[in-house]
């Protein structure tokens, strides 16, 4: 069932752009739904296979397009252009181009903290989702395209020297866990003012007008605002008084 053209000239190449669809599109019909459906069942090579209908058309003219080929797509690889020419892909250029909103530096206790205590500081997704994911819109060669970015991974600089690379964003504990250790707390050995910061890299995948997702090469970095905590050093004093019997004593 797979058809692929003959390899088009250098000349014709450079002209041309090729796009695709979804071989089934949403509201056709049940029965057509269901015939065309079972083309996506050919696609058994690999594991998200969904079968697409390439188009061409005129660089110059992207909506003067002709049908080309029938061909299987997989979750998270590039597409194969059927018959050279240009696909309409993002680029990691243009992924760190998109107006990524940065995450935000949360800390527990607050902005202030105590020196040997651990200090609970996660990262707090900027996106509508819990996952922090992010969607946009653009255009490319002509034709519409969504983006979605998650972030995959955060880096945590302390202020004090230390870092942290993790998968994991943390996230706030209840006020009766303020000072235990988490995945993303940090005990500072010294009092002071110490800027901490955050870069959270975000990987992306883009669907052209419906199409199947497909991954992104690249990821974006994205530099959150410093948080600045305050740490203070805490004391422990013994009193021998009896507060009862001596309400002025020292420590009563």
């Amino acid at each position: 069932m797979e058809y692929r053209p003959p390899s088009a000239k250098a000349e014709d190449s450079a002209a041309t752009v090729y796009t695709y669809e979804p071989t089934c599109m949403m509201g056709i019909g049940t029965k057509a739904f269901a015939f065309c459906s079972g083309f996506d069942g050919m696609c058994t090579e690999r594991p998200g296979g969904r079968m697409v209908l390439w188009y061409s058309a005129p660089r110059s003219n992207p909506g003067e397009r002709k049908r080309e080929a029938m061909d299987c797509l997989y979750d998270g690889e590039p597409p194969q252009r059927p018959g050279g020419g240009e696909v309409v892909v993002v680029t990691e250029k243009q992924l760190r181009e998109l107006p990524i909103a940065p995450s935000v530096v949360g800390a527990q206790p607050g902005r202030h903290t105590l020196k040997g205590a651990e200090t609970n500081v996660y990262a707090e997704p900027a996106g509508a989702s819990r996952e922090g994911v992010q969607s946009f819109e653009t255009t490319v060669l002509g034709r519409k395209v969504r983006v979605r970015v998650r972030p995959v991974e955060h880096r945590f600089d302390y202020g004090d020297g230390t870092t942290l690379v993790s998968a994991a964003p943390g996230g706030p504990v209840p006020e009766a866990r303020w000072g235990e250790k988490t995945a993303t707390s940090h005990a500072y050995q010294a009092t002071g003012d110490f800027r901490v910061g955050l870069t959270t890299v975000f990987a992306g995948e883009f669907s052209v007008e419906g199409g199947p997702w497909q991954g992104i090469a690249g990821t974006a970095a994205v530099p959150s605002a410093p948080r600045t905590l305050s740490v203070w050093r805490s004391e422990v004093r013994l009193y021998a008084e009896n507060c009862l019997q001596n309400p002025h004593g020292e420590g009563c």
